[in-house]
């Protein structure tokens, strides 16, 4: 009995050592704060997805930096596929009209489709010039609370990226009274609440920013 267990228990430690150090290598040393998830982030999907033909597989959350920010619109937008061109004929991994490219600079939409660095150029572009436009807004509204929303900085982006610089002004000035819905039934206060708390100080605004 005894010989058996002197031949046993090294090949036991062994597995139990083994066991430890695999639970060990999951936890968060090495990886940068600002990639380490610290909470879930919500998303919508087109009402006419076929989810038993197409399982849903969500991004992981990489943070509240820019890329996190831009990661999220993107899966929103197109589950992050620059070749998508929708039934409106919105562009790209960030969903772009046609005239909003122009805005940036833009003036052929079949290269812009095939061309993923051209496509993150004109989303940080458009940020930018979005910074602009609403600048005196996000100053006046960031930390307020509208309707059940805590107003930041990266969800009034998002919005405008969604509905036009224009129609958010309207809805901060309205306190919410002026939402506008796309064709989808995404509305500027869905964008402003899930994409609010993204850190995207990075991009300065600048008047008529373009590419």
């Amino acid at each position: 009995m005894r010989k058996w267990i002197s031949v046993s228990s090294p090949p036991i430690i062994i597995v139990l050592l083994v066991s430890f150090g695999f639970k060990m290598n999951f936890n968060n040393q090495g990886v940068p704060k600002s990639l380490q998830a610290n909470k879930s982030t919500n998303f919508s999907f087109p009402q006419n997805e076929d989810y038993a033909e197409h399982p849903i597989v969500l991004p992981p959350f990489i943070g509240n930096a820019y890329i996190g920010f831009k990661e999220a619109m993107a899966f929103k937008e197109s589950r992050g596929k620059y070749g998508v061109v929708n039934s409106l004929g919105y562009l790209g991994k960030y969903q772009f009209g046609k005239g909003t490219l122009e805005l940036v600079g833009i003036y052929n939409p079949d290269y812009f489709l095939v061309n993923p660095q051209l496509q993150e150029r004109a989303f940080k572009t458009n940020i930018a010039r979005n910074k602009w436009i609403l600048r005196k807004d996000i100053e006046k509204y960031v930390g307020l609370e509208i309707g059940n929303s805590h107003i930041t900085e990266s969800g009034i982006i998002a919005a405008a990226h969604l509905a036009g610089p224009g129609n958010v002004k309207k809805y901060l000035r309205s306190l919410g009274a002026h939402d506008v819905n796309d064709n989808y039934g995404s509305s500027i206060s869905h964008y402003i609440k899930y994409f609010s708390g993204y850190d995207i100080s990075m991009i300065l605004p600048k008047r008529n920013a373009k590419i």
